[in-house]
This record gives structure tokens, C-alpha cells and sequence, in this order.
């Protein structure tokens, strides 16, 4: 879910950049893009869609989640000679790691859950269940490998809407942000973006 907005804001930041610079919004060629749309089409599928939360198993899910991150740190891993994508892969490889090692889903407190103020009650949900067929499964935080990585920060909850996300997320957003960011600079500083190979 933080993926979007830093999207938006990195479209809309990017585009007003160029715009105060008098340059086209340029997106630099990226390597096997295909794979991004190969790797959301499970999780649309599994994880938004009423008939796939619905006919997925906890095991089919987990699968899934664990090769679409897979795919996408594939993705960030060929596109890293554009040093946001060394940022993006540290956020993929961080939610992979947490995932990986508690089951193949997202771990989530029953704290965080009423902190996040989620439509699932903590109380109604059992532990190791995965909560209202999303990706994430419910683990106290003393259970959990890797809990610092876990969904486990929520927005305020003065905001109109609300989630919890992960230390990776925020990596994987930072990324997103600082590529789109670029794409409204000047062609020299897109070159100075680039790693070293």
C-alpha cells in the first residue's frame, strides 16, 4: 500500500521538476518490465480479488507472494545500474527475508492490527491465520523471525485511511520516489544517477 502514494508523489514531484526546468519527464529504458506485470498478476489475483481470497489456500498464497517478490527483486537486480533500484532491491530483499522466514506471508501483531485500526478485529482472528485473506498472517511479535522487518508501523490515525507497512516497504517506496524524482531532471544528473557497473 505505500508503494502508491510515493508512485503518485514521485510522478507528480518529478513531472513539476521538469516543468520548473523547462525538460521532458524522460522514464530511463528499463530491463524486462514484463516482469513487473508477471509478478503483480498473482498478488491482484490471490490478494484483491474476492474470487482468489476466496479460492486461494494459505499455502497457494504464500507461494505466490514468495515468487513475486522473487520476480521483482529479478526486476530490481537487472534495472541496478540506476542506483534507486539498489534502494529498491534493499526493500524487496528485506520483505523477502521476513516473509521467507515466517511461512512465506507477511507477519502482523495483533497490536499493530488495532494500532492500524483494520477492518479485521485482532480478537476475531486466530494466531497463525492469515487476516481477511490478504498477505499477511497473524503472529504475536514474540513469534515472529525478523519482527523488526514485519508489517509493524502504521500511519497516524488522524489520516482518513490507514495500513501497516514495513521497514522494507519504506525502502521500496524510497526508491519508487527517487526514480520518478530523477525522470524530472536534467539528462546530465539522470546520467550521475547511474551506479557504477
Amino acid at each position: 500500500m505505500v508503494l502508491l502514494p510515493a508512485v503518485l508523489l514521485g510522478l507528480i514531484a518529478g513531472a513539476i521538476r521538469a516543468s520548473i526546468g523547462k525538460r521532458a519527464f524522460i522514464i530511463p529504458d528499463l530491463a524486462e518490465v514484463w516482469l513487473v506485470i508477471v509478478a503483480f498478476i498473482p498478488q491482484w489475483v490471490i490478494f484483491f480479488l474476492p474470487l482468489g481470497q476466496g479460492w486461494a489456500s494459505d499455502e497457494i498464497a504464500a507461494a505466490a507472494l514468495v515468487i513475486s517478490q522473487g520476480l521483482l527483486l529479478l526486476f530490481a537486480w537487472l534495472n541496478r545500474t540506476l542506483i534507486a533500484f539498489w534502494v529498491l532491491g534493499l526493500g524487496l530483499t528485506l520483505n523477502l527475508l521476513v516473509i521467507g522466514a515466517n511461512g512465506g506471508l507477511m507477519p502482523i501483531s495483533p497490536e499493530t492490527l488495532q494500532r492500524a485500526e483494520i477492518d479485521f478485529p485482532a480478537e476475531e482472528l486466530q494466531l497463525g491465520e492469515r487476516v481477511g485473506g490478504l498477505k499477511n498472517v497473524l503472529l504475536l511479535a514474540e513469534q515472529t523471525r525478523f519482527e523488526w522487518l514485519a508489517d509493524r508501523f502504521v500511519l497516524p490515525n488522524e489520516l482518513p485511511f490507514n495500513f501497516a507497512y514495513s521497514a522494507g516497504d519504506v525502502f521500496i517506496a524510497v526508491g519508487a520516489f527517487w526514480l520518478l524524482w530523477a525522470c524530472g531532471g536534467p539528462k546530465a544528473e539522470k546520467l550521475g544517477l547511474a551506479a557504477r557497473t
